[in-house]
């Protein structure tokens, strides 16, 4: 898009997951890219290494405002938060990092330089929590559940703070759960694949919870849009389809897709005391704001990711490897 390019644009935490998918689409869009990063190292930042000489990678910490100095020479005019502790179920163990990182690691970066012609700021559907209906739409009151998405929603109204005293030009955004190429096995639909094609037990819960999930590349769509769309501006926008899925039947999809040999043990995990039964999205203000849809269908993006599995999956497992054989390496 002619929008982004020479736009000087900075992704904190951009070696993420979702976030990396973003940059790679941003500098085919002729962004100038500066990527946050606590380690200005390709070895920490492997999803993003085929971008590497086409970026330029700031080290900080976005707990440390000091290290966020730097932004002010880089005079971004887009700014993508995303740096965030992620790990829902991790952070009631690391309640005091998980709301360090997700809100005052927000306030840091939000203050840290004023003149950005818009600030996006990359939310989370878990700030919702315990609702007694579905879809979940923007007018409800968040309820949050987890020490992680008590921070995402602190951040959120320190970012609408600013937009309704200091009239800075800011977006929120939450999306819903994301899949795809280069997740992490802590996410659920990678730890089912990745179990499937090696074969191991896969168990969970009665998997009668529902959430929805979206392919990354539908996301980053939304994500491109809302740094364009003059509308989005001051607001608060769902990402995500609507579409609801049980658990149990997303383990028995990806059992089958895979043609898999592993054990299914449904029902042989306790469910978790904080359990939303349901999540879904209500999309209407993200059609209708940023005139976005999903184009990859559900199916096709499970699809898409299990064959990025089956062709990379040895690198991280197989002792021929290149990988593994890097780190068998000695002088």
């Amino acid at each position: 898009m002619e929008r982004f390019k020479n736009k000087r644009v900075l992704v904190t935490g951009g070696s993420g997951f979702i976030a990396s998918h973003l940059c790679r689409r941003l500098v085919e869009n002729g962004a100038r890219l500066f990527i946050l990063t606590k380690y200005n190292s390709i070895i920490d930042n492997i999803r993003i290494v085929n971008i590497w000489d086409k970026i330029t990678m700031v080290e900080g910490d976005i707990r440390n405002p000091d290290s966020l100095r730097q932004i002010k020479s880089i005079r971004p005019d887009l700014i993508y938060h995303f740096a965030a502790y992620n790990h829902v179920g991790d952070s009631f163990m690391n309640i005091s990092e998980a709301i360090d990182v997700n809100s005052k690691g927000t306030v840091n970066v939000i203050d840290a330089y004023e003149d950005y012609e818009r600030f996006v700021y990359i939310s989370s559907s878990e700030v919702y929590g315990f609702q007694k209906c579905v879809p979940f739409s923007e007018d409800m009151v968040p309820f949050p559940v987890s020490p992680y998405s008590v921070g995402k929603y602190s951040g959120e109204l320190y970012v609408r703070m600013k937009s309704r005293v200091y009239k800075k030009p800011v977006v929120i955004l939450r999306p819903f759960n994301a899949f795809g190429p280069f997740q992490s096995p802590r996410a659920v639909i990678a730890e089912i694949i990745i179990k499937c094609l090696k074969g191991e037990d896969v168990i969970t819960t009665e998997g009668i919870q529902t959430r929805e999930f979206n392919y990354i590349e539908n996301l980053v769509d939304a994500f491109i849009m809302a740094g364009i769309k003059k509308e989005a501006i001051g607001e608060t926008i769902n990402i995500g389809t609507g579409q609801e899925m049980p658990i149990r039947l997303l383990v028995r999809k990806i059992h089958k897709l895979t043609s898999s040999r592993s054990r299914l043990c449904i029902g042989k995990i306790s469910y978790r005391p904080t359990e939303i039964w349901r999540m879904a999205a209500s999309n209407k203000k993200a059609k209708m704001i940023l005139g976005w849809e999903p184009r990859i269908s559900f199916e096709d993006g499970l699809i898409k990711t299990i064959e990025w599995y089956q062709k990379f999956n040895h690198l991280f497992f197989e002792t021929d490897s290149p990988l593994y054989r890097l780190c068998q390496e000695t002088d």
